[in-house]
């Protein structure tokens, strides 16, 4: 499994959390492995942390929405935008400029048509600023 199918699995956890907010981690992890494929090591690991670091990452992707509340993000947009701002700010083998374009591929398979232009430009706006943003 290479690594964009890894960050699909995680993506999709982090989207059905968004349904089942009732249920741990693990339990969404379970329901996934059982219904779709074995979870890989990086899926659950990004899943978990991005989960974990939730409400500091929704304060970075609030910050750059434009004219927009984090509430009324499609749920699937915040999946991605969580997913790729959580690789951004703490996964330093993923190169910041690859969470961006997976983040887009992601949107453009599973998100409205022109929401991948929006999702690149909200990260777009925070990698400009991100040595601020960081405190690096």
């Amino acid at each position: 499994m290479n690594r964009s199918e890894m960050r699909e699995q995680a993506f999709i956890l982090l989207f059905e959390k968004e349904f089942f907010a009732g249920q741990s981690c693990a339990e969404v992890e379970e329901t996934f492995a059982e219904n779709y494929a074995p979870l890989s090591d990086y899926a659950k690991k990004a899943f978990e942390n991005t989960y974990d670091k939730k409400e500091e990452i929704d304060a970075v992707i609030e910050k750059y929405l434009k004219g927009w509340k984090i509430g009324r993000l499609p749920k699937v947009n915040l999946a991605v935008l969580r997913l790729a701002v959580y690789e951004i700010m703490f996964e330093e083998s993923v190169p910041d400029s690859a969470a961006v374009n997976e983040a887009v591929e992601l949107a453009k398979k599973y998100s409205g048509d022109d929401d991948y232009s929006f999702i690149n430009g909200v990260l777009g706006s925070f990698l400009r600023e991100k040595n601020n943003v960081c405190g690096d």
